[in-house]
């Protein structure tokens, strides 16, 4: 465990009561400072689907030559391993208990989502003059006031939730899952084949049509859920089947996005992440490897994912980063890169690491630990990292070492007493801190180390 990190997870618990911190920053509005943003967020990706994470057996060159160029990430992890509660940790830097979306996915005929209240990724830029555009996947709320344009989005264009059989079912009396400009259906039946490359030219478009000012792009990418595919010029030419297809149709998607910011000169102003909601479907050919678990898991296979960064001359290039980070510290992160503000109001639980993304010397992650929570009844999982240390709460508590156990096989909780007693602890504070049971009243983001 490296020193100092004890007291300072005390000092977070003890803290629980106290407002969140705000940060401010100065600088004109599209300054050098303050660089375009392009997150892509693939959909069930696991760690081990990507070259530079170690899958021998797809190819992923744009995705390769990024990590090159910019920084990968070996311990980025989502809040949830699952897609509604991943995806409004992300959006909003909080637990998604805290937005009522702990646990279980958004149906189309659910009336409930992201609550207007909540300050999203798009609502921090925003008033800094950035062009706001979400493409693809939202699944955070489908009723008016819960769309990504009634949540600081400026435009809209995809599928607001999945293709499996389970959501579109509910659209065969209208003819099909529609696909949605803003609020107008413009296309139906969405055609899961076609849905990465429609999704790239809309990507395209965005960026050519914002290229003379700021812009955040969000882009949430259909693939690899089920049903995964790929079109004709991609199926069939992996070693890992129509699995490996839509993710190697992924990585040629990145590489367009990539090469358009060089061609309209906006690569030295512009910073791209690329990671996932969660690991990959259990039964499909997705890997998290080496990591145990997958989706619907709390091991690492379930929240722990690729994440690579990459902004010429202001993300460091051929970088290899093992600070752990976590999914909840984009929104802070984006606010001190596009010289916004979290607002004091809202309790956020991400911690900017900006100064990690960008390379300045000596600075580390401020993320200590992560509380993970799945399922319900007796299907519920839960866990609690703090540093090295992962706790996984059940009936027999099971305590691993990620420093020296990575794959979480060799359970030493038995000889660790104090370690489980205390994660149990902290787990049962943020559990009931972030699903309401004390209140909405505190977790202020770890003070940076």
């Amino acid at each position: 465990m490296k020193p100092g990190r004890t007291s300072r997870t005390s000092a977070r618990v003890a803290a629980l009561a106290v407002g969140t911190a705000t940060w401010a920053f100065a600088g004109p509005v599209g300054s050098p400072e303050h660089p375009n943003v392009v997150l892509i967020l693939c959909d069930d990706l696991g760690y081990g689907d990507v070259g530079c994470y170690g899958a021998a057996d797809l190819r992923t060159p744009y995705l390769d030559r990024m990590a090159a160029e910019g920084t990968r990430f070996t311990d980025f992890a989502v809040a949830a391993p699952l897609c509604t509660p991943s995806r409004a940790a992300l959006m909003t830097g909080r637990y998604p208990g805290r937005s009522g979306l702990a646990t279980g996915v958004l149906r189309p005929d659910a009336t409930n989502g992201l609550a207007a209240a909540e300050v999203t990724l798009a609502e921090i830029v925003k008033p800094r003059g950035y062009a706001t555009g979400c493409i693809g996947k939202w699944h955070l709320g489908f009723k008016p006031g819960m769309r990504p344009m009634d949540q600081g989005f400026d435009s809209y264009f995809g599928v607001l939730h999945n293709l499996d059989k389970f959501e579109t079912v509910q659209f065969e009396a209208e003819g099909g899952t529609p696909v949605l400009r803003g609020d107008a259906v413009v296309k139906r039946p969405a055609v899961p084949a076609e849905m990465t490359g429609m999704y790239t030219e809309e990507a395209l478009r965005f960026i050519e049509a914002n290229r003379a000012r700021p812009f955040f792009l969000y882009l949430g990418h259909a693939m690899p859920h089920i049903p995964f595919d790929a079109s004709p010029r991609f199926k069939g030419r992996s070693a890992r089947g129509l699995y490996g297809d839509a993710v190697e149709e992924l990585d040629w998607s990145t590489g367009e996005i990539l090469g358009k910011l060089r061609a309209l000169g906006l690569a030295s102003n512009t910073i791209v992440l690329f990671t996932s909601d969660n690991g990959p479907e259990r039964n499909t050919p997705g890997s998290a490897a080496p990591l145990r678990g997958t989706k619907h898991t709390v091991f690492e296979g379930g929240l722990r994912v690729p994440f690579l960064a990459w902004g010429p001359g202001r993300v460091p290039a051929g970088r290899v980063c093992g600070e752990f980070v976590a999914a909840m510290d984009v929104l802070p992160t984006l606010a001190e890169l596009s010289g916004g503000a979290v607002p004091a109001e809202r309790t956020v639980d991400g911690s900017s690491f900006a100064a990690l993304l960008l390379g300045r010397e000596g600075a580390p992650s401020p993320r200590r630990d992560l509380y993970a929570l799945y399922g319900l009844n007796q299907r519920r999982q839960q866990s609690m990292r703090d540093g090295p240390w992962k706790l996984h709460l059940g009936a027999a508590p099971e305590l691993y070492n990620l420093d020296s156990d990575l794959g979480e096989t060799n359970d030493v909780a038995a000889a660790h007493a104090d370690i489980v007693e205390r994660l149990t602890g902290l787990a049962g504070r943020i559990r009931d801190v972030t699903l309401g049971v004390s209140g909405d009243g505190g977790l202020p983001p770890v003070p940076p180390r």
